[in-house]
């Protein structure tokens, strides 16, 4: 390759084996990165780290050496404050693999995912690709101050906007619907992450008011779609402290009459955590929205200790997988497994399976196999403004056969955020 495939120009590779060792610095140079050293073990590797200002654009670590193995050189990175992108290599088992990185992660480090060995260039350079937007050191983002009042006033004047991300029937390609995602630019603060105020809407008591006023321009905007001959479902995220208000489905029911729309048209999201312990008036407001046809959605699948037991005590219609669990998958058999465990229970259950998170070919293709519903990531797209949609749908539909047809090993669609 002539050019370097990734914004990076420096990795330090770390190995006691000198064939593979030399073996990785090669495939580096092959995909154009400019500067490889070498270490022939964890003590070598960590003093090139601590001596150069700054670190390589990414560490490619060994696990298993003498002296000092990768999880101890992972530990000194973190005592040090040594700030590298990391990539695990070893030959032993991906469970074992994923462990170390999981660990590495917890120790804040940029660990960016783990690579088995023998490693091969495709491998590598799919990996880099897929994070390299991770490789360059960023920033840390402040930590945000919000007053309550901005979030109040923001609320009142309507700056907190929805945007959509469409969601795919994985098997054919054709676009099912969207998921409506709270974004909020603040006048001096500029994003701020739906985490965040939305946690302080739930504790100064103002997610009620900020539900409905996304309802109503989520539903609106449903409406203009459907006079263009656009139909789609539109899935809301429901705040577990509205489950507790018996007017909520009359509220939601009245609203979509208001609007024209069919209540299958609407899904209403709930995220796994927040129906753990459900009493009767929760219990009595799901069974209600599903009575009046609204879907219902049991997102984050996975990432909670209680799904199966939700999955029997409340009449889902779909079945939203975590990102955590699909992307990579395509290389990591145990998330294979529990995929392949969550789309039997969905299809048995007869509702709905959606994969959140795609963001390669190689996944998307894992899914088809598995035979999963839906799927929403930024392989098929980033969240836009509604306006964006008619104009997106246009394109998309060139691109199906190219999304359809592409192979694990075949360049992917732009993941620029």
């Amino acid at each position: 390759m002539s050019e370097p495939a990734l914004p990076i120009s420096s990795v330090l590779v770390v190995d006691d084996s000198p064939a593979q060792r030399r073996h990785l610095a090669k495939l580096c140079r092959d995909l154009g990165i400019a500067e490889v050293r070498e270490a022939g073990n964890g003590a070598e590797g960590l003093s090139i780290l601590c001596s150069r200002t700054p670190p390589p654009d990414l560490l490619i670590l060994d696990l298993e050496m003498p002296t000092m193995d990768g999880f101890q050189v992972l530990q000194q990175l973190e005592q040090r404050s040594i700030d590298v992108a990391i990539l695990v290599a070893s030959s032993r088992e991906q469970s074992l693999l994923d462990l170390v990185s999981r660990m590495g992660r917890e120790l804040g480090l940029r660990v960016l995912g783990s690579l088995q060995k023998p490693v091969a260039l495709a491998t590598l350079s799919d990996m880099l690709h897929t994070f390299g937007k991770h490789l360059l050191a960023e920033p840390e983002e402040p930590e945000i101050n919000l007053p309550p009042g901005d979030l109040a006033t923001a609320i009142e004047r309507n700056e907190i906007h929805a945007e959509y991300q469409p969601k795919v029937d994985v098997r054919t390609g054709v676009v099912r619907g969207v998921e409506a995602l709270a974004r909020w630019k603040h006048p001096t603060l500029g994003q701020v992450p739906p985490s965040a105020f939305v946690a302080l809407a739930e504790k100064h008591g103002h997610i009620h008011d900020l539900t409905m006023r996304l309802m109503r321009e989520v539903m609106l905007q449903s409406a203009s779609w459907r006079s263009q001959g656009v139909q789609l479902t539109v899935a809301i995220n429901l705040s577990p402290t509205l489950l507790d208000s018996p007017t909520l489905p009359d509220e939601i029911s009245a609203m979509q009459q208001c609007y024209g729309l069919a209540p299958e048209q609407i899904v209403l999201e709930i995220t796994e955590s927040s129906v753990v312990s459900t009493g009767s008036v929760t219990l009595g407001v799901l069974a209600r929205l599903r009575l009046k046809g609204f879907g219902l959605s049991l997102d984050d699948y996975g990432t909670g200790f209680s799904s199966l037991q939700q999955l029997t005590r409340i009449p889902f219609t779909e079945l939203k997988i975590d990102r955590s669990f699909v992307h990579g998958a395509h290389e990591r058999e145990n998330l294979q497994v529990i995929l392949r465990s969550a789309l039997e229970m969905a299809d048995r259950l007869r509702i709905t399976s959606v994969a959140e998170g795609i963001e390669t070919h190689a996944d998307w293709r894992l899914l088809q196999e598995l035979g999963c519903g839906l799927g929403q990531g930024y392989l098929i797209s980033k969240p836009m403004a509604g306006a964006e949609m008619q104009a997106w749908l246009s394109g998309f539909r060139q691109r199906r056969a190219e999304l359809q047809a592409a192979s694990p090993g075949e360049p992917r669609i732009s993941m620029a955020r």
